[in-house]
């Protein structure tokens, strides 16, 4: 007798969660009452799913976490430059996806909700570092903690000011990551001409100098 409730209850809850979306989407800073319109229920009824807005907004997050966590687990490449760009190009490709989602998360107000929510992509990424500063194809100036989090917070800055519709988004992107990751920018092209799979565009001369102005003169990597 109670399956239809239960069904109604499923069904009231991702409606809120896709009626947030898109309420968030025209304004970030929608109110519990838009979103609850936008979903065609009361306040009430949204109440009875979500104890404030802050729940509804961890619960867009954990959803895109699962995702992004998802994408790191699929990743398998030996070469931790190559896992480190299509780690990177995958990612951008769900941002874009869900880049309401995506830039909620970035902000401060859930960051550290955040954090544990992408605890297992996190820690790819360490992990990543830590194999490529073994082998010696990624830069070792830094600790592997330190790197990783270098890495995590420009991807970061990137996600937040590109343009995920722009055509060079991705590649400012994954160019960007390489770079950081202790990469110049010709031996960024040269890998990713190597392995086309990874679906970046080639390197504009727009693309070129945002990754160039972060590396020393040297263009062994960038200035930490």
């Amino acid at each position: 007798m109670n399956r239809p409730a239960r069904s109604d209850a499923r069904a009231n809850r991702a409606g809120i969660l896709d009626a947030a979306r898109t309420a968030l989407a025209a304004d970030r800073h929608a109110s519990v009452d838009v979103i609850a319109r936008t979903a065609g229920l009361s306040r009430r009824t949204l109440y009875g799913h979500f104890a404030d807005r802050d729940a509804l907004i961890h619960e867009l997050i954990s959803a895109g976490a699962q995702r992004f966590n998802a994408v790191a687990a699929s990743v398998a490449d030996a070469d931790a430059r190559i896992a480190l760009a299509r780690l990177a190009a995958r990612l951008w490709q769900e941002a874009a996806h869900v880049q309401v989602t995506a830039a909620l998360a970035l902000d401060d107000a859930h960051v550290e909700h955040t954090a544990a929510a992408l605890a297992p992509l996190r820690g790819a990424v360490a992990e990543l570092v830590r194999r490529g500063q073994e082998d010696g194809t990624l830069r070792t100036d830094l600790t592997a903690p330190a790197l990783a989090r270098l890495i995590e917070e420009i991807a970061r800055a990137v996600v937040s000011r590109a343009d995920a519709a722009g055509t060079d988004a991705a590649n400012i992107a994954v160019r960007t990551v390489l770079s950081i990751a202790g990469l110049s920018w010709r031996e960024a092209d040269a890998l990713l001409a190597a392995h086309p799979d990874i679906a970046v565009a080639p390197a504009t001369h727009a693309v070129a100098e945002a990754t160039t102005a972060a590396q020393p003169p040297d263009g062994t990597g960038p200035v930490a």
